[in-house]
């Protein structure tokens, strides 16, 4: 497109040359009439013919028609230079519309090739079999990229290990899938700690609502595991977060039913939230 409206530009200057070259012919003709004009101005009658009268004393026929021819040929030459200038001006004009047209010639032949540049850049293989070149070289297949295969599944364990880690941190987020790749997988012993895990980030990141729910959920699915007295802590912990007090007593009247004897850090914990929640 940008070659197109160059090429018209292009033509546009063509014509005006064309144009100014033919109105130069035009005033050389004009000039050459005029110069032929005065030579006949400037001959007069033919020489030696006989005056018209008698007088010796009154001028000539040739004497008159020659003064009354001056003055003409006077204004007949300013008119040729006149017309000889501006013979002078369109040549100058045509001479500067003529280096116009080189020089936008030489302009739009840059663009062309750029252009062409360019596209054989951006599509190297666009060339035909029977090029002058040779033959385009067919392409080569990328090699297949050895991680193409899908990415090796992290055992339970493995993954609950990396999901502790991220609680440690406190990287909830990290945790919270960890533990849900493992729940997503077969159920296997270590879906409690799994469920157990979640709810450790849900808290950590205060959705408590489903906090409590995943800690009542591993209590519900093991009640005699290792982890219910945690859980129904948790449980407790979540409803007092969310201002709760009233099930967060029942809870831990769950635990105390439970679990008469526990451990000393499930009892020490359970004081401490029995006295916030201001249990009897």
């Amino acid at each position: 497109m940008a070659a197109l409206l160059v090429a018209t530009g292009l033509s546009g200057g063509v014509a005006r040359a064309q144009l100014d070259s033919r109105e130069a012919i035009s005033l050389q003709n004009q000039i050459l009439e005029l110069r032929h004009e005065m030579q006949m101005q400037s001959g007069g009658s033919e020489p030696g013919a006989p005056p018209m009268s008698g007088d010796t004393g009154a001028p000539s026929s040739t004497s008159v028609d020659q003064g009354a021819a001056s003055p003409l040929t006077s204004q007949l030459l300013d008119r040729v230079s006149t017309l000889e200038a501006q013979v002078r001006d369109l040549r100058g004009q045509l001479d500067q519309l003529s280096n116009q047209v080189q020089q936008q010639n030489a302009a739009l032949s840059k663009q062309i090739g750029d252009m062409n540049f360019a596209l054989q850049q951006g599509h190297p293989g666009a060339s035909s079999g029977g090029d002058e070149n040779g033959p385009a070289t067919a392409p080569v297949p990328a090699a297949p990229r050895p991680d193409n295969r899908a990415p090796e599944r992290r055992t339970p364990e493995m993954a609950l290990q990396q999901g502790n880690a991220a609680l440690a941190r406190r990287d909830y987020a990290g945790a919270q899938a960890a533990a849900r790749e493992v729940l997503a997988g077969p159920r296997g012993p270590r879906q409690t700690d799994a469920q157990f895990l979640l709810a450790q980030s849900l808290a950590g990141q205060r959705q408590f609502q489903q906090a409590a729910t995943a800690y009542y959920d591993v209590y519900s699915h093991a009640p005699h595991s290792g982890r219910a007295p945690d859980a129904l802590l948790g449980v407790t912990a979540s409803l007092l977060a969310l201002g709760d007090k009233t099930d967060a007593c029942q809870a831990l009247q769950k635990l105390h039913n439970e679990f008469p004897s526990p451990q000393p850090r499930v009892r020490a914990a359970s004081s401490s939230l029995r006295n916030r929640a201001g249990c009897r």
